[in-house]
């Protein structure tokens, strides 16, 4: 199971930490023009605030565990990032536009927080 869990971890932090540090970085006019119209409805620092959760979410997936140092972290932010995708799922939906990577991501995450759980505990 532990493989499995840092199988299932490492590809959802390259996503997380991915998709966080584009938010950080770009401007909203540019995550608009490159496809994020949602970022349109919210204000610039909630977009950057977005981006700060998945950038932290997707490095608790793999630090406590790679570290040793309060492990129990790497579920609990497993399932910090599963609301994150609730989130977006709730926002995807509303606008009318594909909601599938969200939940994707949204169902790995509480798998990883499932399996974490079970790991660590």
């Amino acid at each position: 199971m532990t493989i499995a869990l840092w199988i299932l971890n490492g590809l959802l932090a390259l996503a997380f930490i991915a998709a966080g540090s584009m938010k950080i970085a770009r401007p909203k006019p540019a995550l608009v023009a490159s496809g994020m119209s949602w970022a349109d409805d919210f204000a610039d620092p909630t977009v950057k605030l977005i981006g700060a959760a998945e950038l932290v979410g997707g490095l608790g997936l793999i630090l406590p565990l790679l570290t040793g140092i309060a492990p129990i972290l790497t579920p609990i932010a497993a399932a910090a990032l599963t609301v994150v995708m609730v989130g977006a799922i709730v926002v995807h939906v509303r606008r009318k536009e594909n909601a599938t990577p969200s939940i994707v991501l949204g169902v790995l995450s509480a798998a990883s927080a499932v399996l974490g759980f079970l790991v660590v505990l």
